[in-house]
């Protein structure tokens, strides 16, 4: 008759320990994983946002290019070093961007 209330108890207690772990295992996939992702996200979209004519960039398919044009959402770039190669592609498709310098000397 002692036995079930000493099972129960000993129930109750794992429960408690399993639902700690899950939220020390939750909040550490949080910080290692989603937070810096979300970082880097706001980085490249402030990154595209200030993007300027003129301005060298980088593709996802690891194409360099110069922007020649800015609409919306899409963004003509020139490529190849003869500039005839003119390609309009999505902002998301952009990786990093380097801002044109300006010769004032």
């Amino acid at each position: 008759m002692n036995l079930l209330p000493v099972c129960l108890a000993n129930t109750g207690s794992t429960i408690g320990i399993m639902i700690a772990y899950v939220v020390v295992f939750g909040l550490l996939i949080y910080f290692l994983s989603v937070r810096p992702n979300n970082k880097r996200q706001k980085k490249l979209d402030a990154m595209v946002a200030g993007l300027e004519i003129g301005d060298s960039i980088l593709t996802a398919s690891g194409f360099y290019g110069v922007v020649v044009d800015i609409t919306n959402d899409v963004v003509v770039v020139e490529f190849g070093s003869d500039r005839h190669c003119r390609i309009p592609m999505q902002k998301t498709a952009i990786v990093s961007v380097e801002k044109a310098t300006t010769d004032e000397a």
